[in-house]
């Protein structure tokens, strides 16, 4: 294989890592919009803070039900068709919020953003496993996934000044318009490598070698669900998610909440607090990629690998619980962001696993039976917030419920990754 093509091909690989991190971005804009409009939207609609927790439930339901159909039909029709559905379809929803008057109509549009949004990630590990080997699978993780980070960047610092300049309808207009951009540049740019027109045998074989069966090219019969379900290492991905997404859906929906009621935060004003937190969330989604990657390449096994970097990020976890003791609001600020950006680096680890242990035309099934575990337990923790924040908002003293929210934060990785280890011992998946 001539290095020029060699190199072409490569840097290919990296541009669909590009673009799978700009729909993450987008994605994620989308979904932070309404914790950041939420001090306003609850004074013009006198929402409480179990009426918050009940839009942000049936988001979470949606994305968990969207998680598992899109998991399955991406895995049938493709990730090029299945991504550019689901782009359209939260882009929609994400606009039709700009119509809501009323705490139901908030709820309907918020569950229609979830169903399309859960299509993203399914969608895009498939890709990543498409197209790249295991030895470089988490880094494009970490990168793609670090488009969570930076769109929960952009979004304090964007949506303030829609807000300001506009009105809180535009906010979500402006933004729902960024994914019908993305759609025309993936339909465009993107295939898999057995379509690819330009790939050598070479470089096909370096992006296989090595897959977990000879039987693992794109187009043969995906594993079921009923045998996946049968399947330990199936059910460490699941647990994984459910203890973990949550705290990560607590970040980007309460956070804004958290500092505005300890700390006096006006988020109707640019705020770098949550700049400064998600910043440091992208430094841990690809460096935690990078972690794991680099002990594959000193000849560590790679799950190994992925579970001694797994193990390290949550351990950084734990010290989030000491946020309560924090006076100094930069003090809670670098505790967050150390948690923040290690469930980052946890994520992009966790996501790997899957493509590590399956087969690539399972991957999108395994990531979306795991996702929608994950969204289970994003329907019952903001449940959960809702009403303990509603307790001690009648007992005067709201900072409290955030401070045992704090301690649960803290508490989730460590437990999620022994039990992980104890599910992961058999060496088959079968």
């Amino acid at each position: 294989m001539k290095t020029s093509h060699a190199n072409t091909l490569t840097n290919y690989r990296w541009r669909i890592c590009a673009l799978i991190f700009f729909a993450t971005t987008i994605n994620y804009i989308d979904r932070q919009v309404i914790g950041l409009l939420k001090p306003v939207l609850e004074q013009e609609l006198n929402w409480t803070e179990t009426d918050y927790g009940n839009i942000v439930m049936a988001f979470s339901a949606a994305y968990a039900l969207g998680l598992l159909v899109f998991g399955r039909i991406i895995d049938t029709i493709g990730s090029k068709l299945g991504y550019s559905i689901s782009v359209i379809v939260w882009s929609l929803a994400a606009m039709a919020h700009a119509l809501a008057r009323s705490t139901f109509g908030f709820g309907a549009a918020r569950a229609l953003l979830g169903l399309g949004e859960a299509g993203n990630f399914p969608a895009a590990i498939k890709a990543a496993a498409e197209w790249f080997p295991k030895k470089e699978r988490a880094l494009a993780t970490g990168i793609f996934n670090s488009g969570t980070n930076i769109g929960a960047v952009v979004a304090p610092i964007l949506v303030p000044l829609i807000l300001g300049w506009y009105g809180w309808q535009e906010a979500f207009l402006i933004t729902g318009a960024l994914g019908f951009i993305w759609v025309i540049a993936w339909i465009v740019y993107y295939e898999i490598p057995s379509r690819h027109k330009r790939i050598s045998k070479e470089e096909y074989d370096y992006i296989h070698h090595d897959d977990v069966s000879n039987s693992s090219s794109e187009n043969s019969h995906a594993l079921g669900w009923s045998k996946l379900l049968r399947l330990r290492k199936t059910w460490a991905f699941v647990i994984g998610k459910f203890l973990t997404d949550p705290i990560w859906w607590f970040f980007l929906f309460w956070l804004p909440s958290y500092f505005a009621t300890a700390f006096q935060v006006d988020f109707r004003k640019p705020s770098l607090h949550l700049v400064i937190i998600y910043t440091a969330t992208t430094i841990g989604s690809i460096g935690g990629g990078y972690l794991s990657g680099w002990l594959i390449n000193k000849g560590w096994e790679v799950s190994r690998a992925r579970r001694t970097a797994m193990l390290v990020f949550a351990i950084c976890v734990i010290p989030i619980v000491f946020a309560q003791y924090a006076t100094n609001i930069w003090v809670a600020v670098g505790l967050i962001s150390l948690a923040a950006a290690s469930h980052q680096a946890w994520s992009a680890n966790i996501f790997t696993t899957a493509s590590d242990m399956f087969p690539k035309n399972t991957v999108s099934s395994v990531v979306g039976i795991g996702g929608m575990a994950g969204s289970v337990g994003g329907i019952i923790f903001p449940l959960i917030t809702g009403h303990l924040l509603d307790y001690y908002k009648v007992l005067g003293d709201l900072t409290a419920g955030y401070n045992v929210l704090f301690m649960i934060c803290g508490s989730s990785y460590l437990i999620a990754w022994l039990i992980m280890r104890w599910l992961t011992s058999s060496k088959s998946i079968e």
